[in-house]
This record gives C-alpha cells, structure tokens and sequence, in this order.
C-alpha cells in the first residue's frame, strides 16, 4: 500500500488540481493507497474544500493541526497517520508533479529505502536561488556524506520502517535521507520535474 503525505497551508487554488492528478496518477499505478493531506492551520478554504472531498472519496485523510507549526511538524503528523508500506512526501502548491511518483516507486522497486528527489531542472532566479542552493546542498552532502543534489525538496518516496526510526523537529525534513542512512538506508535520486 502507498501513503501519500500532503501538507498544505493556504494552498485552496492548488487542493482540487493536485488531488485530481494525483488520484489519476495514484490509479494508474494499481496499488491500494491513501492521500494524506495535513492541514498546517490554513485561513482560507483550504480545509473546507479537504472535508469535502473526504466525504467523497474513502481514501482520503485529513489531519488538521491546531496551529501553523510549519512543513516539519506537517509531515511527521503525516508520518504517523501512514499506513502504507511505502511513503510519499511531497508539497501541496503543485510544485511537485504527481506524475513523477512512479519513478521514485521504481527506485523503491529496486532495493532503495529512499528516492529522493532531484530539482535538476530549476527555474529559479539564479542569485537568490539556485547558486545559494548548490552550495548548500554541496556542503549537506560533505557533513552528512549523503551524494544528494538536492536536499531542499520534499518529493519523496521511503520505506516505511526507514520512517520510524527518524523523529523530526524544526526544518529536519530535508535530513531523513542522511539520518536514515546513518541506519544502514540505501538511498538514490531520481530528477523530478
């Protein structure tokens, strides 16, 4: 079974796309599966449009926070609601496309604990984005001695038992992949759009 975590704050114009392509992605893969969306304390319709839905369609979870504790605390609420073998994380602005998950499942499908991925395509402004990323996901890499290019993105798939041995604070998403390697996780990168 796949799980798919979701967390969303404010994301009302993104909910219904997102959910309709993942749903059509998630179907064509022939797996059972859940989404999991976690609202981080959103103001607009956000949850409303989340309720909505779940009383359509039995697969679908929603967690919803008290307050906004931020993508970290999102997640791990995510997490823990689970419960698929596999995991997939990863953002409610459709900045992720739904239609990259069955690549990070092939890599799942291998042997990898982790498939993490890798923006390598950015459009970011170069200045204020892509060249302060680099060298930040270049100096992550040499601490964590994790090859990833990319450690900033959300998108992706892990076993679950690797999740169970990570416990998450403050912005300590983007290191599951260097903890859980610590443990003995295989982990791999799969460009994503």
């Amino acid at each position: 079974m796949l799980s798919i975590v979701v967390p969303v704050h404010n994301e009302e114009r993104s909910i219904l796309p997102l959910y309709d392509r993942l749903t059509a992605v998630l179907t064509a893969t022939r797996q059972p599966y859940e989404i999991i969306f976690v609202d981080d304390a959103s103001s607009d319709k956000s949850v409303e449009l989340l309720t909505n839905l779940v009383q359509t369609d039995g697969g679908l979870k929603v967690v919803k926070l008290r307050r906004n504790f931020g993508q970290t605390a999102a997640l791990s609420a995510g997490f823990h609601e689970a419960k698929g073998d596999v995991v997939i994380a990863m953002d409610g602005d459709l900045q992720h496309a739904p239609e990259d998950i069955p690549a990070l499942l092939a890599k799942i499908d291998e042997g990898y604990d982790i498939a993490s991925g890798w923006r390598k395509e950015r459009i970011d402004n170069a200045i204020t984005r892509k060249i302060p990323s680099r060298i930040a996901n270049w100096l992550m890499s040499k601490a964590s001695g994790i090859d990833l290019r990319d450690f900033g993105t959300t998108f992706k798939a892990y076993r679950a038992e690797v999740l169970k041995d990570v416990h998450l604070y403050g912005e300590l998403h983007r290191f599951i992949p260097a903890l859980a390697s610590f443990y003995g996780a295989r982990v791999c990168e799969v460009p994503i759009q």
